[in-house]
Order: structure tokens, then C-alpha cells, then sequence
């Protein structure tokens, strides 16, 4: 016996190399990929899975070596690769197509009934080992395991059911160990080549990742401004030239935003959604992969995909390709990744904008307090000059406007730095006229250099160095504005030879510095901060006594120069 059992293993073996090479080759057609790595499976393709491996079941059979009016086989393999991919019903479906076949042709004789049922069974167990594994490479241990468990059970039938007994027991005992270890090892070389599509579809999916990230970046300048007509045709240009879709489409909730591609389309620009997929997947905020008609007649196929601002629907990203399922799952990730990366970025934009909203908000109320304060001690200073000198009145009267139109009509946009610094001349001359000639004020500006600053940049540390620094002192002082180019930016800096403070977490602990937080030295240090990085704060150095220096650096200016003089700025 010893030797027939040996014989069969090598027939075996050779016989088997025919499924192997089926699944194979099953594995380089690409509608076969698509079935195996798709998640959701219709009716339909369900039923073409049950018929390919239910026909490949039957060549198991039709292969199998005889054997005491028996046949030794390879069938399992078959049903139960189809139960793993496509669930029980597949895997049953596979199981009746090869087990009825087994039964009815009465191939293998007095074993057929018994071959056929464990057939079906086998093919359940391969759908019961679908939701271990899911859609995602398997662990070759489980389809082992149940290969072997199921071969135990096939032969337990064929001693229950086949009869005479005598020879069903003489047929499992020359059978079993090469059914058993043949088509434990066909197993295993089967699921080695299905878990190379899995890894196939990891290594796509890994490139398209990284290609997603890549589009992001390339749109983010133009959807962190939000969803409009000017970014989403930016966005889907640069989708279309970095992709091989032949048509890309951005929409609100109601109307087309932007298209872009060679491909003929219902997405006309600024009209309303009219593709029923597109407005599915707005409505239902899920995305869809069709295929229908466009309005030349020819085949496309359609992915929808809605984008999000947290959990609000705002649009949809749509992607075109020419023929019946041409877009697969390698393209469906795609467009999502890019969806929920799109999304991210348009929720970013809001949040910009909350902070430009802020920070204007925060603007008008240093405006609102630094203004009456300032305010009051220019007009009483004017008041007392009408009377004595009515032409200094004038001036200062000008000087006033002048400081009152800039800062009123500036709420969150940068400014020229000469234009600044020149409305601070004109709250110098108001200052000056009010301390005569306990207040002297130089100019330290460097020429033909210039640069944008956020408003109310500077005046307040003006106003701190003379109401704080040099009031106190009877003799008054001197306050030094600088301004040069160097390493890094600009540097500007306001100094005074007043009586000086205590530095030590002045900005961190504002409440204890007293008038300072009138004023808003810590609202300047945030903006700089925010507008330009942590490093870019206000720097502040001080002693008592000696008088006190605030400096900071405006980077990023080479490209931006004066229209001016420092004559024209300091006259």
C-alpha cells in the first residue's frame, strides 16, 4: 500500500500544477485584481466568481487520479479560494457548481455523492475564513489548518455515506495522506499568489498616497482661500496634468465650480449639477464609482466623491475616464485620499480666516484704546496752541488727520514701513508740542530700504518709550527710531534714555507691569509672532536708570523697496 500511496502523491503533485498555474494566471487579468481587492461585491460579480472556480473545481476533478473506483483530486482548492475571496456565497456557489457536477457524472463512482456534499461544506469553509481575513493579505496558517480539517471531514463523509464500507475504508486509507498534503501544499502556493495582488495593491496604494500629498501640495496655496470658482480651477489643472484621468471636476452643493480635461461632460462651469452620481454622492455623502453614457454617447465611468468641512457636505471632487470600468480601485483611492486631504485644507481656510478675523477683531480694540487716550492729550496740547500760536495749531491740527486716517483705515493689512514711520513723525510733532524741549527724537533709517508690517506696529512702542520711560524723568530725553538692513530682514528698533524697568517675563506677566498693558506690548509681540514665526517676537532690554531698548526683525524684504526717501519719511 505504502507504494500506491507514493504513486498517487507524485500523480497528485503533478496534476496540481495545472490549478496553480490557473490561479496564476488568474491573478495577472486585471477585472480578476479588481474582483479580488474590491471590498463591496454585486450580485452579479459574485455569480461570475462562483462560475470561474466552480469550473476550475470541475478541471480539479476531471484531473484527479482514479483510485479503486474513487478519484483522488485537487477540487478543494478551488471552492474553498473561493469562499476566501468572495465570502460564503461565493464559496458555496463554487462548492454546488463542482459538487453537483461530481455527483450527477457519477465521476469516481460509489464516492460521488460523498464527494459532492463535503464539496459544498468545503466551499463554506472557505467563506467562513473570508471574514477572518477580509479583503487583505492572508495568513497562510488559516487556509492550512482549514485544509486539513476540511479533508478529514471529506473523508469521514465518504465513510458515512459511500458503501460497501469495506472498500470506502480501503480508498480513505490510500487517499488521505496524499489528498491531504498535496492539496495542503496547493493551498498554500494558491494564497502566496493572491497575497500578491494584496501586495501589488499595497504598493500602489503607497504611490498613490504619496501622489495625493504631492497634488495637495501644489493646491493648498489655492484652496486654503476656500472653495470657489479661481481654486477649484486651479486645483483640478493640476490634478488633470499629474494624472492619467482624462477629466477632473470640482462643485459646490449646487453647481459646477471648475472642469478641466479632454473628456465630453454634463459639468458645465457655473451651471448646475445635472450628473445623477455627482448628485448622489452630494446628497448621500458617500462616494460612487459608475459607469454610464456621456453626452457624446461613448462609455465613461464616473467617481464621485464629496468633500467635507467638518461634517458638512460643501461639494464633490469628480473624476472622468473614456470606457466601461475604467476607473478601478487604484483610482478610487485616489480620489479619496485627495477628497479628505481637500477637505482638511478647506477646513484650514476657515480657520484662516477665523484668525484674519481675530486678529482684526483684536486690531480695533488696540485702535479703540490706544486712540481716545492719545486723543484727548493732542487735542487739549492743540487747544493750548490756538490762542498763542494759531499756526502751530494748524500744523498740529494736520498732524492729527494724518495719524487718525492711517490708523482708522488700516484693519488687519500690512503696511509701507516708510509710511508708517512717517505717521509717527506727524504723533511725534503732536508729542513735541507737548513736552517742548524735554523730548528730543532721532532718526536712525538706513535708505532705499523698505518692507510690509502688520499696523500699529510701531507708535504704541513710541508712546511707551515717552509716557513711561522719559515723562517720569524731569529733564526728559531722547528717543532713537532705527531701521537697517541685515542678517535676516529688518531690524527696527525704539530706544530710550529714560528711567527703565524691570525686564524679567514682562510679556509673559503683563497684568504686573502696570500702564504697559494699556498700551498692548504683548498684543504686538503675538501679532509679530503669528505673522512670522516664534522667533520674531518683540526683544526687550532695560535697566533702571539707564533707559530701555525694544527691538524686533522683519524678515523677507530684499524684494520689496521704498517709493521713497528718508527725507520724504522724517523731513
Amino acid at each position: 500500500m505504502a507504494a500506491v500511496i507514493i504513486e498517487v502523491v507524485g500523480n497528485l503533485a503533478n496534476k496540481l500544477g495545472i490549478i496553480i498555474m490557473l490561479v496564476f494566471f488568474l491573478s495577472r487579468i486585471e477585472v480578476f485584481k479588481k474582483l479580488v481587492l474590491k471590498k463591496v461585491i454585486s450580485p452579479y460579480e459574485r455569480i461570475l466568481l462562483a462560475l470561474i472556480f466552480g469550473g476550475m473545481g470541475i478541471l480539479g476533478t476531471y484531473s484527479g487520479i482514479p483510485i479503486m473506483g474513487s478519484i483522488a483530486n485537487s477540487r478543494i482548492i478551488a471552492v474553498m479560494v473561493a469562499g476566501i475571496l468572495g465570502g460564503p456565497v461565493v464559496g458555496i456557489g463554487a462548492g454546488l457548481i463542482a459538487g453537483i457536477h461530481r455527483w450527477a457524472v457519477n465521476i469516481g463512482g460509489f464516492t460521488a455523492m460523498a464527494c459532492g456534499i463535503s464539496t459544498v461544506i468545503q466551499g463554506g469553509i472557505g467563506g467562513y475564513l473570508h471574514h477572518k481575513v477580509g479583503n487583505k493579505k492572508i495568513n497562510y496558517k488559516y487556509p492550512l489548518v482549514a485544509v486539513i480539517a476540511a479533508e478529514m471531514l471529506e473523508m469521514l463523509i465518504i465513510l458515512l455515506i459511500a458503501s460497501p464500507f469495506s472498500t470506502a475504508l480501503e480508498v480513505v486509507k490510500i487517499i488521505i495522506i496524499p489528498m491531504t498534503a498535496i492539496n495542503s501544499i496547493g493551498m498554500v502556493f494558491s494564497i502566496l499568489i493572491i497575497n500578491n495582488i494584496y501586495g501589488e495593491q499595497e504598493k500602489t496604494a503607497a504611490m498613490n498616497a504619496q501622489l495625493a500629498l504631492n497634488i495637495a501640495n501644489k493646491t493648498l496655496p489655492f484652496l486654503r482661500k476656500g472653495l470657489n470658482n479661481l481654486s477649484a480651477a486651479k486645483a483640478t489643472k493640476i490634478i488633470h496634468g499629474m494624472t492619467d484621468i482624462d477629466g477632473v471636476s470640482i462643485t459646490d452643493t449646487e453647481k459646477v465650480l471648475s472642469f478641466y480635461g479632454n473628456i465630453i461632460t454634463s459639468m458645465s462651469i457655473d451651471r448646475p449639477i445635472e450628473n445623477p452620481a455627482v448628485i448622489d454622492a452630494i446628497q448621500s455623502g458617500k462616494s460612487n464609482n459608475v459607469s454610464m453614457a456621456g453626452p457624446d454617447g461613448r462609455d465613461q465611468s464616473i467617481i464621485a466623491v464629496p468633500l467635507k468641512e467638518r461634517n458638512a457636505i460643501v461639494g464633490s471632487l469628480v473624476l472622468f475616464k473614456e470606457g466601461r470600468d475604467s476607473l478601478g480601485w487604484v483610482e478610487e483611492e485616489l480620489a479619496l485620499g485627495l477628497a479628505q486631504l481637500f477637505s482638511t485644507q478647506l477646513e484650514l481656510s476657515k480657520i484662516e480666516e477665523q484668525s484674519r478675523l481675530l486678529a482684526k477683531a483684536e486690531l480695533k480694540a488696540l485702535q479703540a484704546q490706544i486712540n481716545p487716550h492719545f486723543l484727548f492729550n493732542a487735542l487739549n496740547t492743540i487747544v493750548s496752541y490756538c490762542r498763542i500760536s494759531p499756526g502751530t495749531a494748524r500744523k498740529l491740527l494736520i498732524d492729527l488727520g494724518d495719524i487718525l486716517r492711517s490708523s482708522l483705515g488700516h484693519y488687519g493689512e500690512n503696511i509701507d514701513l516708510y509710511t508708517e514711520i512717517k505717521n509717527i513723525k506727524s504723533y511725534l510733532n503732536i508729542e513735541k508740542a507737548r513736552f517742548g524741549s524735554r523730548l528730543n527724537v532721532k532718526f536712525n533709517i538706513q535708505e532705499d530700504l523698505n518692507c510690509k508690517i502688520p499696523p500699529l506696529l510701531l507708535q504704541p512702542l513710541v508712546e511707551n518709550s515717552i509716557k513711561h520711560g522719559l515723562a517720569p524723568k524731569e529733564e526728559g530725553g531722547t528717543v532713537v527710531i532705527g531701521v537697517s538692513g541685515g542678517e535676516g530682514g529688518i531690524h527696527i528698533y525704539v530706544e530710550d534714555d529714560g528711567v527703565g524697568f524691570e525686564t524679567d517675563n514682562l510679556l509673559a506677566k503683563e497684568e504686573e507691569v502696570g500702564a504697559y498693558k494699556k498700551i498692548g506690548l504683548r498684543n504686538i509681540d503675538k501679532r509679530l509672532k503669528n505673522m512670522y514665526g516664534s522667533d520674531y517676537g518683540l526683544k526687550i532690554e532695560s535697566q533702571k536708570g539707564k533707559g530701555t531698548r525694544i527691538s524686533m526683525l522683519i524678515p523677507d524684504y530684499s524684494a520689496d523697496y521704498s517709493q521713497m526717501t528718508v527725507e520724504e519719511v522724517i523731513g
